[in-house]
């Protein structure tokens, strides 16, 4: 393994931080623990049932998520684990890429399973035995929120905002702000009732109505990035229960690596989640990290942040 394959490596698990935790956001199993919280479903328009679920969902605070994600042959992964977002989010995945150029790349570096904490300052992940020993023998690596902005111009300061302050409703915000959604039908989820709704969103109006914290520069820099991805539009379905809960996300688009899909389950909201950084002794920083490597912070790619 030469030092181009860490640089690649250390970048492309930034992409992953994206997909996953964003995705994850709007995952978990379904079911009800802790302290769900809610009113029953009315028989009201799709903005109106939508619009009790947010709020239902943000409320909870908290839930054990499962997701997937897949991008053509670049990648397919699965994550489980429990995320709060109470005070940004919080919480500790375990990811196992499944498939892709991804999956063959972690293969060669000892382990397809890595474990990811999200903490106030940034995003960590635990490498392998035989990654760390290329690294100096550490083995999280650290993405500081903004070292993630620095890396991709509008998109990276676009993936700092949804990393910090993406929570699992804003997947029924997106669907609410689609201008398309209707009602789908009555389907089970795991076992639960639950009433089924899905729309078409234009991703780069969203990027624009959503994030406020970005200057009109990174703004278009980031619709820039958006369509030499490919990506325009997101086909977005979600389930939501008798509790005005979030129970299923479903998220489709096109992109320049192919079809991108990402699934996400949740279940138990309300549930404790404790999660503390890595040993700061047995932990890498990122920018310092690429700094080493010849690489630079510039080189993250933009359309990994588009996953809400």
């Amino acid at each position: 393994m030469n030092s181009r394959t860490v640089r690649r490596t250390t970048l492309s698990i930034a992409a992953v931080a994206a997909l996953t935790g964003v995705a994850a956001c709007g995952s978990g199993s379904s079911g009800q623990g802790g302290k769900a919280v809610g009113q029953g479903v009315a028989a009201v328009s799709p903005i109106a049932a939508l619009r009790s679920a947010e709020t239902s969902t943000a409320k909870a605070d908290s839930a054990r998520v499962e997701s997937t994600t897949s991008m053509g042959s670049v990648m397919s992964l699965k994550g489980t684990g429990a995320l709060d977002w109470s005070h940004g989010i919080a919480g500790s995945l375990s990811i196992t890429y499944t498939g892709g150029t991804a999956a063959e790349t972690m293969r060669k570096l000892g382990s397809t399973t890595t474990e990811a904490r999200y903490v106030a300052d940034g995003y960590y992940t635990r490498m392998s035995d035989q990654y760390a020993a290329l690294v100096g023998g550490k083995h999280w690596l650290k993405y500081s929120y903004d070292d993630l902005a620095a890396m991709g111009g509008g998109s990276g300061a676009y993936l700092k905002d949804q990393m910090q302050n993406t929570t699992p409703n804003q997947g029924v915000r997106l669907l609410m702000a689609s201008g398309d959604v209707r009602k789908a039908g009555e389907e089970k989820v795991a076992g639960q009732s639950a009433t089924h709704y899905t729309g078409t969103v234009n991703v780069a109006d969203f990027a624009d109505k959503s994030n406020h914290n970005l200057s009109a520069d990174q703004l278009s820099s980031l619709k820039k990035q958006l369509s030499q991805t490919g990506i325009s539009t997101e086909t977005v379905d979600i389930w939501i229960n008798d509790q005005n809960l979030l129970v299923k996300k479903v998220e489709k688009a096109d992109t320049a690596n192919g079809p991108m899909t990402t699934t996400a389950l949740y279940r138990d909201y309300g549930v404790k989640v404790s999660v503390t950084a890595p040993p700061a002794s047995d932990t890498e920083d990122v920018a310092k990290l690429l700094k080493q490597q010849g690489a630079s912070t510039g080189a993250l790619t933009g359309g990994t942040g588009t996953s809400s």
